[in-house]
Formats: structure tokens, C-alpha cells, sequence
């Protein structure tokens, strides 16, 4: 599949990027104009008692500094001239007999928004001379990924890190652009998972027509390991095996996304495996709908993601008392003793970009509150950040189950009512958004709804 926005057609902004970061340093920790930014790539490793090399993932970091892809390499930015070097592995005449002519000098020019392209065997050299300037340039880096202290400079390791964590939560145009495409490869495997619906025996089949759709419109990588998870084992959120029978099951949870140029896509779409959803399944998965618009109809640059979030679960509470699901208590009173989380435990969605759950979020994993434990962004949501909206309603035993032990919280469940979902496992629908300053823009295409879903199964 071909990139549709013409911007993509252009160097992929990693001049800018590097500006914005330098820009950040310099207006919160007052970084000396004569500072360098210096990023190692990740290296290519073979695997262990093996000769063959690990799958490789560049480090995010670097390729959101640098635009590149390879292993081995690294980049060099003057923060006095705006200046960015990258540094690629030197041709190996053994190497080329194996695996032919490596990316040269002139031609990593000609690709990437880089100034100058040497081979990472002037490195050392290069940051020689740079260690001589007058002043001396204070150099900044990220220690965890530092094979080599680089000698004679004044060398932070703390503040380039966080730098770039917050620099990459506001997206640029080129950033969406492939956001947006990373969607719409997703959008078409999804789809394709519908249509192998009717002939699949088992959840590996539809993880198949999942990944072979990505990698035939150019996505050979997967954004994270998809969950494509039937029956009951749709209520376990991050669900691996996807090797299960779908003989006898009402649906199927498809979690699976896509990568495009290291740029992620994170979509969910719960599924019915006979053409058309049950009872259950059907007012389960018209609640969780409704839980989403609630939350798009308050989703705007500067909201507080937990606000979003509690409005969610004020949804759920309404629609699980409707069911009869949760009895006894008014809505304030199950939110109050937070009754909605053995349905709903995890948080509404996360930050998306470079990493599928990308960085910025500041979760606080040590959260004494249940509603709030989970949540991977806390505070306002800015203007160009990308986020995904999950909710979702699980009936996962594991979860459930101690609620229904609890003197103090089983009153508040009807064991009876219960008893018909089970089986519905898990219902999520998540969708990737950009947030704009007066609402947001859904970057999500995959087939979404009773009816489209249902065309979409059959082939229509």
C-alpha cells in the first residue's frame, strides 16, 4: 500500500526534531548553546549459541533524532549550528559477499535530513576534535545506551532522556501522516480478519490473515504482539497464546496493529464469529460503544485524561445497572466503591507514536486507587498528541471472582445475571486519535459497528 500524503514522499524531519530538543534543554535546564547531542543506534546481535542475528528494533530515541533505521550507527548534533551527523557502519568486503552493498555515505545523504554522513570508524576522531573546541562543549546523552563514555567533555546523562520523552508527545505533520497510514494498513488487516471469519478453526488462523495482509501492503512489522483471543479468553487483556479452537465460541477479540516506519498503530475490534452477536454479546458491546462516545464527546487539547476516564466508568456503571449486572446501589454509591472496575480494570488508552505505548504519560503505577492505578497518562492531553480510547468490559473470573467473595462488595452483583455473560469473554473497541484544540480527529478506518462489521464478515 502506498503512502497516500504527499509528505511522506519527504525526508522524514529529524533536523527539527533535534532543534525542538535542543530548544526544550536549553528554556528548562539552561543548556550552553555550545552543547552536543550525542545518541548511539541499537546494535545488531546475533542470537545467543546461534549465528543468526535477534530481530532488530532501532532505539526510538535515536531514530526520532535521526530518522534511520539501521543497526550500528550514530548521530552527533551541534546545538551552536544546527548541525546533525550520522555515523553508519564502514563497508565490510566480507559482509557484502553475505548480504550485498550496504547504505553508503551519499546515499544516506540523499535519504535522510542529516548535514554530513561519515563511517562510524571516524567516530572517535570526530568527537575528538569536538572535545577541543573552545569553549568546551558540554555533551549530553543517554547513559543507559552509552557502550563508550565519549572522553574529554563535560557529559550529562540525565536530562537528554526525559527531553525527548517530552518533545515526542506533540506530533508534527510528518509524525501523523504516518500514524495515519500505520491505521489505514491496520484498518485492511482487520478487515481481512473479518472476512476469514466464516472458514477459521482457530484463533491462529485469523492472526494469519492479520499479519499476512500487513506484510503484503508493505508493513512487515508488527506494532506489538497481537491478541487475537476467542470466548473467554477474550477477558484477559494482554491474551499471547492465540492458538485456541474457535469451535463452539460467540466472539473473538482482535487487538493488532501495524508498524510503518517505526510509527505504530494501535486498534481493537471485538468480533462476533457466527455473522451476528448474541443478546449478551450485543448489549455488552453497544455499553462499551457508548462508553467511547462519552468519551469522544469530551475529548479536547487540555482535558484531564482522568476525567475521561471517570467518565467512562460513570457509563459503565449506568449501562451494568440496566443489565442488571450490578444492583443495590445507586451509580455514586458503585463508582464510590469502585464496583465498575472488576469490568473495567485497565485505563482508557495511552499515548501512541514511536512506541505503542509511548512515552510522556507519567503513569503512576503506585496508585493506592483502583479506578486510577492502571492509567498510563495523568494530567492534561496536549494539542497534536495521538492517544488511543479503549474501553472495555471484561467478565474475567480471575478479576471478578473476589469481588463476589467480598462481604462488603458481592451485594452489589447479581450472581444470576452474571451467569449469562461469561461466555461474551471480553468486548474492547479502540480507536487511534488525534487531539486537536477543540476536539479530535479519529485516525482509525477498521470496520466498527454491528452493521459494518456484519457487511464486512460477509464479504460485502
Amino acid at each position: 500500500m502506498e503512502a497516500q500524503d504527499p509528505i511522506l514522499k519527504e525526508k522524514y524531519p529529524a533536523k527539527a526534531h533535534c532543534a525542538k530538543v535542543a530548544s526544550y534543554l536549553q528554556s528548562n535546564h539552561g543548556i550552553p548553546g555550545s552543547s552536543v547531542i550525542y545518541l548511539e543506534g541499537q546494535k545488531d546481535r546475533l542470537q545467543e549459541d546461534n549465528d543468526e542475528a535477534q530481530p532488530f528494533r532501532q532505539r526510538r530515541s535515536f531514530f526520532y533524532l535521526s530518522g534511520c533505521s539501521l543497526p550500528d550507527c550514530h548521530l552527533i548534533y551541534e546545538v551552536s549550528t544546527s548541525t546533525l551527523t550520522l555515523f553508519i557502519p564502514a563497508l565490510d568486503p566480507d559482509s557484502v559477499i553475505w548480504s550485498g552493498l550496504p547504505l553508503m555515505p551519499p546515499e544516506a545523504l540523499k535519504k535522510y535530513d542529516i548535514d554530513h554522513c561519515l563511517p562510524n570508524t571516524e567516530l572517535a576522531s570526530h568527537l575528538s576534535n569536538l572535545a577541543t573546541q573552545t569553549p568546551k562543549p558540554h555533551l549530553y546523552t543517554k547513559g543507559a545506551a552509552l557502550s563508550d563514555d565519549p572522553h574529554g567533555f563535560s557529559t550529562n546523562t540525565e536530562l537528554l532522556h526525559p527531553a525527548i520523552n517530552q518533545c515526542r508527545i506533540e506530533k508534527d505533520d510528518h509524525e501523523i501522516a504516518l500514524l495515519r497510514h500505520a491505521n489505514a494498513v491496520t484498518a485492511a488487516a482487520h478487515a481481512a480478519v473479518l472476512r476469514a471469519i466464516p472458514t477459521a478453526t482457530n484463533e491462529q488462523d485469523l492472526e494469519a490473515a492479520f499479519i499476512s495482509t500487513c506484510v503484503s501492503l508493505g508493513a512487515k512489522k508488527q506494532a506489538y504482539h497481537g491478541i487475537f483471543g476467542s470466548g473467554e479468553n477474550a477477558a484477559t487483556l494482554h491474551y499471547q497464546h492465540n492458538d485456541e479452537s474457535l469451535k463452539g465460541r460467540k466472539n473473538v477479540l482482535v487487538d493488532a496493529g501495524a508498524e510503518w516506519e517505526c510509527y505504530c498503530a494501535d486498534v481493537t475490534r471485538t468480533m462476533p464469529l457466527s455473522g451476528q452477536f448474541d443478546d449478551e454479546s450485543k448489549r455488552i458491546y453497544q455499553l462499551v460503544q457508548k462508553m467511547q462516545e462519552a468519551s469522544f464527546a469530551m475529548l479536547k487539547a487540555g482535558v484531564k485524561w482522568e476525567d475521561l476516564h471517570w467518565r467512562a466508568h460513570e457509563v459503565a456503571v449506568k449501562g451494568l445497572l440496566e443489565l442488571g449486572i450490578l444492583r443495590n446501589g445507586t451509580e455514586k454509591e458503585l463508582l464510590e466503591q469502585r464496583i465498575s472496575v472488576a469490568f473495567f480494570p485497565h485505563g482508557l488508552g495511552h499515548y501512541l507514536g514511536l512506541d505503542t505505548h509511548d512515552v510522556g504519560g507519567k503513569a503512576e503505577a503506585g496508585d493506592s486507587d483502583a479506578m486510577f492505578r492502571y492509567l498510563r497518562i495523568r494530567g492534561e492531553i496536549p494539542a497534536r498528541s495521538v492517544v488511543t480510547v479503549e474501553p472495555g468490559i471484561y467478565f474475567c473470573r480471575f478479576i471478578v471472582e473476589p469481588y463476589l467473595k467480598d462481604e462488603g462488595k458481592n451485594k452489589f452483583i447479581d450472581e444470576e445475571v452474571l451467569e449469562r455473560y461469561w461466555s461474551v469473554g471480553g468486548v474492547r473497541i479502540e480507536d487511534d486519535v488525534l487531539v486537536t484544540k477543540d476536539g479530535y480527529e479519529n485516525l482509525t478506518t477498521a470496520p466498527e459497528g454491528l452493521e459494518e462489521m456484519a457487511r464486512t464478515e460477509a464479504g460485502d
